[in-house]
């Protein structure tokens, strides 16, 4: 029998439970938390005592949690809400904040936004700390088991759980390389070019890709890639084209020509999205709104950057 008792949980301990579950390793989790390997370690060592379980097996080369560890990873998300409820359930003071908090994006909107983000909070609560995962294309469990606390996507999964709220929205717009071709003016020569597209994992398409295939407007993709940023080396130097959001032009794809996409295009939303049980929590709130607030000038400061159209 354990020679512990409740009272020697806290916060702590559970929040670490999460994070090695989540991350698959003791040392991605001691990165996450910002603590040493060892501390994760000892930790863990304390958990299993109080638990009687081993709570992690060797798999492979990582490690993955026993049956009893993830029954007491759902009571331990829930336990952390209530913690974090009965923390602020006084007068919400940013200047107070001393926490990480994790917002899922990919490239567009993570270099548009979050940078600017990042300044603005910190300036009213200094001890705030960012850390940005990939979304790719997002299932409703990266907030339903508080992998993040904010998804940025033009793709909010669906839940009844699930709350959303548009940011901005986009246009598509052909990116391509201007020393080696001129921008395709008609369907034809649209579809005559050879094209570079994004593949998010497990095979998800961009949106605009599959609107354009149910059109029957059939591109020859030769090249996918993982995320926008590795669109712009498959483009320059080639005469390759590209069918993707205008903003991409103020950082990722700065340099390159863009022009009308010669087909009908949808616009592109982007939303941010988050659990219902952060609705009504003083800081999610918070965080939100100051996210909303930065929308306007991350866009304005876009626009300086972009070169005139062709």
């Amino acid at each position: 029998m354990s020679q512990f008792d409740h009272l020697d949980l806290d916060g702590h301990l559970l929040q670490l439970l999460l994070a090695v579950i989540e991350e698959g390793s003791v040392t991605r989790a001691a990165l996450r938390l910002g603590v040493t390997q060892s501390a994760v370690s000892h930790l863990l060592d304390k958990l299993r005592a109080i638990t009687g379980d081993p709570l992690f097996v060797k798999s492979g080369r990582g490690i993955v949690p026993t049956a009893h560890a993830q029954l007491l990873a759902v009571r331990a998300r829930a336990l952390l809400d209530d913690l974090r409820s009965f923390s602020h359930a006084s007068v919400f003071d940013p200047a107070r904040i001393s926490q990480a908090v994790t917002i899922a994006a990919n490239d567009l909107q993570r270099d548009l936004l979050l940078p600017s983000f990042l300044r603005y909070v910190r300036a009213q609560a200094p001890g705030l700390r960012l850390r940005v995962i990939r979304s790719g294309a997002p299932a409703t469990e990266l907030l339903r088991e508080e992998h993040c606390e904010l998804i940025i996507t033009p793709r909010p999964p669906a839940g009844s759980d699930i709350l959303q709220k548009r940011l901005f929205t986009d246009i598509y717009r052909v990116f391509y390389d201007a020393t080696q071709r001129e921008a395709p003016t008609t369907l034809e020569d649209y579809l005559a070019a050879d094209h570079v597209t994004v593949l998010y994992e497990p095979q998800r398409r961009l949106d605009i890709d599959d609107v354009l295939a149910e059109q029957g407007i059939i591109r020859r993709f030769v090249a996918q890639v993982p995320g926008f940023g590795g669109v712009g080396p498959f483009l320059r130097g080639n005469r390759m084209i590209a069918t993707l959001p205008s903003l991409l032009r103020a950082h990722l794809l700065r340099g390159l020509a863009v022009a009308p996409v010669p087909v009908a295009c949808p616009d592109m939303p982007m939303y941010m999205v988050w659990h219902l049980r952060h609705q009504d929590d003083p800081m999610h709130r918070w965080l939100r709104q100051q996210l909303e607030l930065v929308v306007a000038p991350c866009l304005a400061a876009a626009a300086e950057y972009m070169p005139a159209m062709a």
